[in-house]
């Protein structure tokens, strides 16, 4: 057993897909019509073409915002996803416009920095000694 997909969800599809490749670096992977608003929309990892794929899901379903509120209420991340060097990510992205919720934290065995994706949620990124 693997994992095949995760998912995220998003108040706007384009929106999103600008963010997670232009800004995050992934990459396009599959891009489905599913009625005159939605489509089944994934994105990969460039490093890892044929790997888990991330879902940008529309938060259409009414216990999303809720979901989605609570955790940036409270500064949970949505999910977390690996980096190299998570202060080299962190600089990178802040010139970009990226607005952090939490800068660069050595946590021992992991350096952690948590992003806003414009989406609506909180993303993690990590680096593991």
């Amino acid at each position: 057993m693997k994992i095949n997909l995760a998912s995220v969800f998003v108040d706007d599809q384009d929106k999103a897909l600008r963010f997670y490749t232009e800004v995050l670096g992934f990459v396009k992977k599959t891009e489905v019509p599913l009625g005159p608003e939605h489509r089944w929309l994934t994105v990969v990892s460039p490093e890892d073409p044929d790997g888990t794929e991330l879902v940008l899901e529309p938060d259409a379903h009414p216990v999303v915002k809720p979901y989605q509120n609570g955790l940036v209420a409270d500064g949970i991340p949505h999910t977390s996803f690996a980096v190299d060097d998570v202060r080299a990510e962190y600089e990178r992205m802040q010139a970009l416009g990226v607005r952090f919720t939490q800068a660069p934290v050595d946590l021992g065995p992991v350096i952690t920095a948590i992003l806003d994706d414009t989406c609506g949620n909180l993303i993690q990124i990590a680096q593991y000694k």
